[in-house]
């Protein structure tokens, strides 16, 4: 069965807007970046969560290039946030970015997340790119410090957004579940598990909502006009997460 077409990014009469979201893992754009490009074009996004961004040597020089073949700009995020990014289209405009770094626990890799409020149309939102830790204890006390970021935003409606290092049978990604909308549990659509594209067999990478937001669908792009299987598998060591979500207006 084909995979339906998802909706186009529109804004409505009354202000609502309808936005196109990916998420995806890069691993510092050591694969295929002509692949990776192509997906990310086609799969047409106004807002891009990325991880794993480059955060060493000419870093913004390698980010710029991907949002540059991408048709996007840098909104945030990459080295200044441990490796999280956010691209976002022209039809963004944006009120404000802060990039976080979270607390280092000492023998393991410092994580942090790209945060930004853009608006579209009437639209206000909050947005978050998080890469949380691949120790249990940690990873929960991160999932908390993503809620509360989100909190104090100070904004009504907002997503947020990443490689999870975890299922969702998993306490943190319930943990965030448990106040967020899981994208593809509320609005499935393509194909679910995020790794690994040379054998698919766990969702550990999801983009989360709040409750104000409709999720129109979310998922794999597998399928998706434009997204090859040759490019997913070749752009990266996980595949992206793509939704549909429409937001009301402010």
């Amino acid at each position: 069965m084909a995979t339906p077409v998802l909706p186009n990014s529109r804004t409505e009469a009354d202000g609502s807007a309808v936005i196109r979201v990916l998420g995806y893992n890069i691993r510092s754009m050591r694969d295929d970046t002509d692949a990776l490009a192509r997906v990310i074009r086609a799969c047409a996004p106004d807002l891009v969560l990325l991880q794993e961004a480059p955060r060493f040597f000419h870093w913004r020089k390698k980010l710029a290039r991907l949002a540059a073949a991408s048709e996007l700009v840098i909104l945030s995020g990459g080295a200044t946030a441990a490796g999280p990014a956010l691209l976002c289209s022209l039809r963004a405009t944006v009120e404000r970015t802060e990039d976080v770094l979270l607390p280092l626990t000492p023998g393991l890799h410092r994580r942090g997340l790209s945060t930004a409020v853009v608006r579209f149309g009437g639209a206000r939102l909050g947005v978050v790119s998080c890469h949380l830790s691949l120790h249990k204890d940690e990873r929960y006390a991160q999932g908390g410090m993503l809620l509360d970021r989100l909190a104090g935003m100070g904004v009504e409606h907002a997503i947020a957004g990443g490689d999870l290092n975890e299922r969702p049978d998993g306490p943190t990604f319930e943990r965030l579940a448990a106040d967020l909308q899981d994208g593809w549990a509320k609005a499935p659509w393509g194909a679910e598990y995020t790794w690994t594209p040379t054998d698919p067999y766990q969702r550990i990478d999801a983009i989360f909502a709040t409750k104000g937001i409709e999720v129109l669908g979310c998922g794999v792009p597998l399928g998706h006009p434009g997204v090859t299987e040759t490019d997913l598998r070749a752009a990266s060591d996980h595949f992206p997460v793509l939704a549909a979500l429409k937001v009301p207006a402010a």
